[in-house]
């Protein structure tokens, strides 16, 4: 017999330096989960990779922000995200991490085998250099303005508004971000995988699936705007691209000439190789090669990914893989657009998100009611939407009204009729026969849409068989016939078991916990997916368990709660005035601000807001007019020390020249106080 064909399916390496929210869920891990079920199910061979990437500058960032060790914040979110793919029934084979000894060892061990072919190339370039901090920025510490489309605060590496990979030289008035002044360019060596070698070969595969001579895809499955991503990048010429960066976190260059020291492989040289080295690290406690997972032409190799990381796995790492002996390349990559929160882009710098975690804690055992509405919304070819009315609105009409309702009442009327113990079937009327033919085809129907990588069609047809047998219960209304045609009603209950038993398969790879339960409601081990579409699999005189309810409704009273805690996050986002329009770090240069000292103060007639303000600048004694006599007194404020501007331009307020402006912050509660020096200090000192 004919070995299943083998599948290793990647799910993108969330990073490490932060928690899991819907949008991670629902762009990556729930349609890979579902594509992995399924095919475990048709009795596939299956690795399903993951881990937390665990290096780069934004981790070395946050641990310096928040006074830790990267390997603090790794651990952290590593074992925390590792608990929430658990809950939510994420079935990796492995979860690996890139901190791990293999790890390193892997991926020093292939750029080694890189470097001896002449994959790279070595060179001398100008680096971004902090002088104030003397070392190197990777290009997470610099930010700037997005060349392409001019947005404020794009990173070194990509910009998060427009998604558009970046190198640090191509941003806009750049800064460092950790002592907030231009950085500096100096020489460094480095490795650079010159992609521009590699272009015609990158469109042939894409455009027409073909690489080394052989069929190894076919493009027509592909997604359009993954192609269109991919195409974009080699029509506008690929560059050289370096592969490693001056950082102390993360694997070592592993070269002995010395050129290595301080040196680390870039993120997205090491991240995707932890593919391959959680593979390795699986195949060897399963007592499997994982050679046959990455090098054999009968293994489909599909990565699972968001919009934002798809040059990544089509250009970069396709062309590592090319480098390296035997290895296959992606047979797909069905990228996912972003999913947005009430209308809003999902925002974790103003924690505008719904935290796995917090839904975990809220919603106990509720995990597949996620699962269910993130397929269902899933932003396959755009961005979707969640909002929490209509996560209400498909657990309670969809999942309670037609799933829930329909197998209750098949179990309840079984147990309520015949004990529970499953009735013969009799002769059969062209509505039974229909049926039957349904659920024959609905497998068939859902597989197509998987294999198609169309998750949300593929639930819907699962959905619609539920929805077939609820009006099939509803239209031959047993509860009435079991007076005056008892044999019939025998019929339609046997049906319905069986329509039953086909949803617990249909809807494992969507819900698997439900289905797991709704299998032992019917008393029955959980048949794989070659059972599916068969209407027999509950035999004549099995015995059914206790029927209980398999979905409970979400009360108005748990959403209202939900939209008010996201109000609140919004009005913390929106309780200060917005941020006014952005100056470049030249023009912030420009403003002479120094220490000052109030040396007179004046209230100025019939002007109740303003105060006359004698200033000891340092360099000169100044008149400024200020707006704060309704929060001080004349008296109050003499010996003041104050941060003043001094080159704003002259102008006349009252008929009095201002020649100056004293910098104040207000309170929530709209007082005045002064911004001044928390240590004893002349006037004339620079403020910066």
């Amino acid at each position: 017999m004919k070995n299943p064909k083998r599948h290793t399916i990647t799910a993108a390496l969330p990073y490490a330096n932060g928690p899991l929210h819907l949008g991670h869920l629902a762009g990556v891990y729930v349609s890979a989960d579902v594509y992995a079920r399924f095919l475990r199910s048709n009795g596939e061979d299956v690795a399903f990779i993951c881990g937390s990437d665990e290096h780069g500058a934004a981790i070395t960032l946050r641990a310096k922000k928040e006074d830790k060790s990267p390997k603090d914040i790794v651990d952290e979110y590593h074992f925390s995200n590792k608990e929430i793919f658990e809950k939510l029934g994420i079935s990796f084979d492995i979860y690996d991490r890139t901190s791990s000894k293999h790890h390193h060892e892997t991926a020093q061990e292939l750029f080694l085998e890189m470097n001896k072919k002449g994959a790279f190339i070595k060179k001398e370039s100008k680096q971004y250099f902090d002088e104030e901090y003397q070392q190197f920025l990777a290009d997470r510490y610099i930010t700037g303005k997005c060349p392409k489309c001019e947005s404020q605060g794009a990173y070194g590496d990509q910009c998060e508004n427009c998604g558009s990979a970046l190198s640090s030289s191509e941003l806009i008035n750049p800064i460092s971000t950790l002592s907030g002044k231009i950085p500096q360019l100096k020489t460094t060596t480095h490795w650079y995988l010159p992609l521009d070698r590699h272009e015609k070969w990158l469109s042939e595969w894409i455009q027409e699936g073909n690489f080394n001579g052989e069929k190894v895809h076919d493009p027509k499955n592909w997604k359009n705007q993954v192609v269109g991503q991919c195409m974009s990048w080699i029509k506008g010429g690929l560059q050289p691209r370096a592969i490693t960066r001056d950082l102390n976190w993360g694997v070592k260059v592993p070269v002995e000439d010395g050129d290595g020291d301080g040196k680390v492989l870039y993120v997205w040289f090491d991240a995707p190789i932890g593919y391959i080295s959680a593979t390795k690290k699986w195949a060897e406690k399963k007592g499997k090669n994982w050679e046959y997972y990455w090098k054999s032409k009968d293994t489909n190799l599909v990565h699972f990914l968001a919009k934002d990381n798809i040059v990544f796995h089509t250009i970069i790492f396709p062309v590592i893989l090319s480098e390296l002996d035997g290895y296959i390349l992606p047979t797909n990559v069905p990228a996912n657009e972003f999913l947005n929160l009430e209308g809003q882009k999902l925002s974790t710098s103003r924690n505008w998100a719904v935290w796995g975690k917090d839904f975990i804690s809220e919603f106990p055992d509720q995990e597949d009611v996620l699962r269910y509405v993130l397929c269902s919304i899933a932003p396959e070819n755009k961005d979707s939407d969640f909002s929490w009315k209509d996560f209400q609105a498909r657990n309670n009409n969809e999942l309670c009204s037609i799933f829930g309702n329909f197998v209750n009442r098949t179990l309840v009327l079984t147990k309520n009729y015949y004990k529970g113990i499953t009735p013969s079937r009799n002769e059969l009327l062209e509505v039974d026969i229909e049926l039957l033919r349904t659920i024959k085809e609905t497998p068939n129907n859902i597989a197509q849409a998987i294999n198609s990588f169309r998750f949300r069609d593929a639930q819907s047809e699962a959905m619609k068989l539920a929805r077939v047998g609820n009006k099939y219960l509803a239209d031959t209304e047993p509860w009435k016939l079991i007076k005056t045609n008892p044999e019939r009603v025998k019929t339609i209950m046997n049906i319905s078991l069986q329509i039953t038993a086909n949803l617990a398969i249909v809807f494992e790879p969507f819900m698997p916990k439900k289905a797991l339960g709704l299998a032992e409601l019917l008393n029955i081990k959980l048949p794989s997916w070659g059972q599916a579409g068969k209407h027999q699999l509950i035999p004549p005189n099995h015995t059914i368990n206790e029927p209980r309810i398999l979905f409970e409704k979400i009360e108005d009273e748990k959403i209202e709660e939900q939209i008010e805690k996201l109000k609140t996050k919004d009005q913390k986002s929106t309780k200060y005035p917005p941020m006014k329009e952005e100056i470049t770090f030249d023009e912030f240069c420009k403003m002479d601000l120094r220490v000052g000292t109030i040396t007179v103060a004046e209230k100025i007639e019939k002007a109740d807001k303003l105060l006359k303000l004698t200033v000891d600048t340092g360099i000169d004694v100044r008149i400024v007019v200020s707006g704060i006599a309704e929060h001080f007194k004349p008296e109050e404020v003499i010996g003041q020390k104050v941060s003043i501007l001094l080159n704003l331009a002259p102008r006349k307020i009252r008929g009095i020249e201002s020649q100056g402006m004293i910098l104040m912050a207000e309170t929530d509660k709209g007082e005045l106080t002064f911004v001044s020096p928390t240590k004893e200090i002349a006037p004339g000192n620079t403020i910066r």
